[in-house]
């Protein structure tokens, strides 16, 4: 233990004895439990688990210390903590089955990964199977917290922690570092649980790692850290109290070191017998037996001692049973929980106010957070540069910390995963992050968080932990970004289910929509397009428009026809519509002028949800579709929206559906030269949509 932690208080309950008969109880069930899965495994082994067995001393000892005012991050061994927290073995065994009364996610997911929203305990926010992933959300808790705390948000005059648990071979995965570094950086009220069994799998600590996590902690100045024997009680006991006491009152991170015995299998899929050498030596370190041995020590009989298990064995036995023979999920609802619903379902404000003067892109969205910052002050703004010294790259978030403080609008490191991650936890604390990632070429170290941590949470939680977050992208080629600033990635995004695309393509849908994503209680991507920000690409003035009024809110999966095809050419079935989003818009524009009245543009706006019904409407209207994008084409969502066109359109369609986009290479070209070549333009779309009309 540092020398730091000396002075914070070390006092433990005052009748000790009975605290350690309970935990006594709740190792008895948790071995009892691991036990009966492996002998009833025709039940319980339909699907794969882990139990906590080795590791419950620590994890007993951990939840004794958590409020209901507390927040936590367990991983998929913690089953005994569970249990500490109140929760009954039924209620773990029914996830364990994935049974429809499973009280974390209605049958969707593993064993001991919980999501609590309970009075009483404290909140367990969905999150991933937690091999490192976790600590970045856990983060995001803590600085959430720290955040209302900083603006006298709390609702309460509690000091809540968040305890973020993990093994030790996670604590090599890059992302943990990021979370570690933003904890240290912003001085965050969070405890790092890494309980260390000196396994990942068949891997050792030895092939794994060249530290361990206490040793590794050392690298981040201002992470107290603390080593204990995670497979004894009483010493777990009273370094979890100094851990959390120090938490909560420095309100700064601490790491707690916590070695114990891996006793049961590391899965239910990956047996010990398999391949472990060295069980024999940790079943020395049994945490029951130690438990057992200083109870008899301090005066409890054989008699009560094996009371107590018996009582633990006969609730093991009784709950299996019971949950074995419940019901499973109901299949009419499987679809629920995609998505939390949004209270933003139509057009409100003005979009043309008297008095209103014309806007960029990139003004509209600046004026949009700035109107959200100062209504909501549960709202906040990070990303790379936005701070005040430079506002943005684009400066799409000048004057933003300078009205709104360095607490609300703030620069991160360059850690993508951290931006997007920890909008999962600032959404379960109730702060509205805002976020930006500087250019769509740099998601992918996001990626991760978005696919696992934000795009499930609603979907297996049953909708009690939707993630509320905004995350900015600027997008789009732009005469010379270059192989790393050009990319155009809507595809990827949307081959990621449970998050929402929006994608504007003028000022004021940029306004509107952006306000309608901030509203929305599920995770938006907000792509904007580089090139339109100032309407300085040749053909793109139009994307300037009127500044709507700050009451002006589009929903969001609602598509606009920004051009229409005179009746007489759709009559006489001369007529097309272009559907296309962003720059597409502009170039249909401009290549359409050859076919004047002809040439319908359906500007989709958002992605997903995407607006099927007044695609479908166009193109039966039509009976020509041309889907347009600046993507490279080749499996593209551009491919893919023709294809579902093709199939629900089929009896109306006079013509193939057309689809153009970018050549299919891997980058951008730095030279321009080289860049018009790969990307579509006014004119080759002209060239394309001749061939369409003219089918």
């Amino acid at each position: 233990m540092n020398s730091s932690l000396s002075g914070i208080k070390t006092a433990v309950n005052k009748d000790f004895e009975d605290l350690c008969l309970r935990a006594y109880h709740l190792m008895c069930m948790a071995k009892r439990m691991a036990e009966l899965y492996d002998e009833r495994k025709e039940i319980a082994g339909k699907y794969v688990h882990s139990t906590s067995r080795g590791h419950e001393a620590i994890q007993i000892a951990t939840g004794f210390q958590l409020e209901d005012y507390d927040f936590a991050s367990p991983y998929y061994r913690d089953e005994s903590m569970l249990l500490a927290l109140g929760l009954r073995p039924y209620e773990l065994m029914l996830q364990l089955m994935a049974k429809r009364d499973d009280p974390f996610s209605g049958g969707r997911s593993y064993y001991s990964h919980p999501s609590l929203k309970r009075a009483g305990f404290p909140t367990i926010p969905h999150q991933s199977a937690a091999t490192g992933m976790q600590a970045i959300p856990a983060t995001g808790m803590a600085h959430g917290i720290s955040y209302l705390e900083s603006q006298g948000l709390l609702k309460s005059e509690d000091k809540p922690v968040v305890l973020c648990s993990l093994g030790d071979g996670s604590v090599t995965e890059g992302e943990v570092a990021e979370a570690f570094q933003m904890a240290v950086l912003k001085k965050l009220p969070i405890i790092y649980l890494v309980q260390d069994n000196n396994w990942g799998i068949s891997a050792t600590g030895k092939e794994m790692r060249a530290m361990d996590a206490y040793e590794y902690a050392l690298g981040f100045k201002g992470l107290e850290r603390i080593q204990t024997d995670g497979s004894d009680f009483r010493e777990s006991y009273h370094t979890m109290v100094k851990a959390f006491d120090y938490a909560r009152v420095e309100r700064a991170p601490i790491l707690v070191h916590a070695k114990c015995p891996l006793l049961g299998h590391h899965t239910s899929g990956v047996r010990k017998e398999w391949y472990r050498d060295d069980l024999v030596e940790h079943a020395k370190a049994d945490p029951l037996l130690k438990l057992e041995i200083l109870l008899k020590e301090n005066g409890q009989t054989a008699e009560r001692v094996a009371g107590i298990k018996k009582e633990a064995v006969k609730i093991v036995l009784s709950d299996f049973d019971l949950a074995a023979g419940s019901p499973d999920p109901g299949i009419n609802n499987f679809e629920s929980h995609e998505f939390a619903p949004t209270e933003v379902t139509v057009e409100k404000g003005m979009r043309v106010p008297v008095g209103a003067e014309k806007v960029t892109m990139v003004d509209a969205a600046l004026h949009a957070v700035e109107e959200i910052l100062r209504h909501h002050p549960e709202a906040i703004f990070y990303g790379q540069d936005v701070g005040g010294r430079l506002g943005g790259v684009f400066r799409e978030a000048a004057t933003l910390a300078q009205k709104y403080g360095d607490a609300r609008v703030f620069n991160t490191p360059i850690q993508e995963a951290y931006i997007i991650g920890s909008t999962a936890g600032m959404s379960a604390v109730g702060v509205k992050p805002i976020v930006e990632i500087q250019f769509a070429d740099y998601i992918w170290p996001g990626i991760n968080q978005l696919v696992v941590e934000l795009s499930k949470s609603c979907f297996l939680s049953c909708g009690k932990f939707p993630v509320q977050a905004l995350i900015r992208v600027p997008i789009g080629a732009y005469s010379g970004g270059g192989p790393y600033h050009s990319a155009s990635i809507e595809s990827t995004l949307l081959n990621i289910r449970g998050i929402k695309v929006v994608y504007p393509s003028n000022a004021a849908d940029m306004k509107g929509l952006l306000k309608a994503s901030f509203h929305d209680p599920n995770p938006v991507v907000f792509l904007e397009h580089k090139g339109l920000y100032w309407s300085k690409v040749p053909g793109t003035l139009e994307a300037k428009t009127m500044e709507p009024d700050e009451d002006y809110i589009i929903p969001l999966g609602k598509a606009n026809i920004t051009q229409h095809a005179k009746q007489e050419n759709i009559d006489s079935g001369f007529s097309a519509v272009i559907v296309t989003y962003g720059m597409g818009v502009y170039w249909a524009k401009e290549a359409s002028r050859k076919f004047e009245g002809r040439i319908e543009i359906l500007d989709l706006r958002t992605l997903n949800p995407i607006d099927w019904e007044c695609v479908k409407s166009s193109v039966k209207k039509h009976a020509r579709a041309f889907v347009l994008t600046e993507e490279p084409l080749l499996n593209s969502f551009a491919e893919s929206l023709a294809g579902r066109i093709s199939k629900e359109c089929f009896d109306h369609l006079d013509a193939p559906v057309w689809t153009f986009g970018a050549a299919n290479f891997p980058a951008v070209p730095l030279n321009i030269e080289l860049e018009m070549m790969m990307l579509p333009n006014a004119e080759k779309v002209r060239r394309e949509l001749e061939l369409l009309l003219n089918y």
